[in-house]
C-alpha cells in the first residue's frame, strides 16, 4: 500500500504488539453477544468516558440507568452523551467516508456548536489545548481539504486491505492521531476521532470491537494521553511521527 499521509513503515517496525498478544488480551473482554443490549451498555461506557476527556460532567452509572432503564435526569445532563451515542450508532451501520463522518460530526455536534459550523470542515485558524496550555498548532486552514483528500484516500486503501490483528490496531491509532492532528472540525474534533478509531477497530474485525474500553483508558490516563499527541511536535507542518509510537500503544494498552 502507497499511502498519502500515513506514516506507517518506520513505526510499525518498532511495533513491538503481536497478533498472538492482542488476540490473548481480546480473550480476556467479556464475551459481546451482538444484541442492542450489549451494544448500548459498552456504547454508553464509550460516549461517557469520551465526553468526559473533553469536560462533560456526566457519570456512567447514571448513564447507564438513563440508557437501559430508562431512569430520567435533567435533559443538559445527558444530552452530549445522548448526540454521541446517536453518532455511535449512526456509524455502527455505515461506512465512515467523508460524507457519512460529516454527518456523524453533526449528531456530536448538535448541541454545542450552531447549525453552520456542524458537520463542515474549518475554514479558520484551530490550535490544540489540554485546559490552559496550547498543546499544538494544527493544519493551516487552506490545507484541511488538501490534508484530509489524502487521509481519505489512505482511510479507503485500509478498508480494501486484508489486515492482521496487529496491523488494524496499529493503523486504527494512527488514523485517530492524524485526524486529531490535522484538527479539522471547529470543535468535537477528539469524540470524531475516537468514534473514528472504534469504526475502523469492527469494520475490520466485527462488531465484538466496539465494547474495547479504549475511550475509558484514554480518559484514565488523560495526562498521557495529551502528553502523547504533544510528543509529536508542536505545528503540523513539522511533526516527527517516529515520536508517535506511545500514543500508539495506548489502544493495545486499553485491553490489559
Amino acid at each position: 500500500m502507497t499511502f498519502k499521509i500515513l506514516p506507517s513503515s518506520i513505526l510499525f517496525y518498532h511495533y513491538h504488539f503481536s497478533d498472538d498478544e492482542i488476540t490473548a488480551l481480546l480473550k480476556n473482554l467479556p464475551q459481546y453477544q451482538n444484541t442492542i443490549q450489549d451494544f448500548t451498555f459498552y456504547t454508553s461506557s464509550s460516549v461517557v468516558y469520551s465526553s468526559k476527556i473533553e469536560g462533560v460532567d456526566v457519570e456512567l452509572d447514571s448513564y447507564l440507568k438513563h440508557k437501559l432503564l430508562g431512569v430520567k435526569f435533567l435533559v443538559d445532563y445527558t444530552k452530549k452523551a445522548d448526540d454521541l451515542f446517536d453518532a455511535y450508532s449512526f456509524a455502527r451501520n455505515r461506512f465512515l467516508d467523508e460524507k457519512n463522518l460529516l454527518e456523524a460530526h453533526k449528531l456530536i455536534t448538535k448541541n454545542f456548536l450552531r447549525a453552520s459550523e456542524r458537520g463542515r470542515w474549518r475554514n479558520a485558524p484551530m490550535f490544540v489545548m489540554n485546559g490552559e496550555k496550547i498543546l499544538y498548532v494544527a493544519t493551516e486552514p487552506s490545507k484541511v481539504k488538501i490534508e484530509l483528500k489524502k487521509f481519505f484516500h489512505d482511510l479507503k486503501l485500509l478498508l480494501k486491505a486484508e489486515l492482521t490483528l496487529k496491523e488494524t490496531f496499529f493503523y486504527a491509532s494512527l488514523l485517530h492521531l492524524i485526524f486529531l492532528n490535522i484538527h479539522p472540525l471547529n470543535d468535537g474534533n477528539g469524540r470524531t476521532a475516537r468514534l473514528l478509531e472504534k469504526w475502523f477497530l469492527a469494520s475490520k474485525f466485527g462488531d465484538s470491537l466496539w465494547q474495547i474500553p479504549s475511550e475509558k483508558h484514554y480518559y484514565k490516563n488523560k495526562n498521557d494521553y495529551y502528553l502523547n499527541l504533544q510528543r509529536v511536535g508542536f505545528e503540523y507542518d513539522t511533526m516527527n511521527y517516529s515520536k508517535a509510537l506511545p500514543f500508539v500503544n495506548m489502544l493495545v494498552e486499553s485491553l490489559k
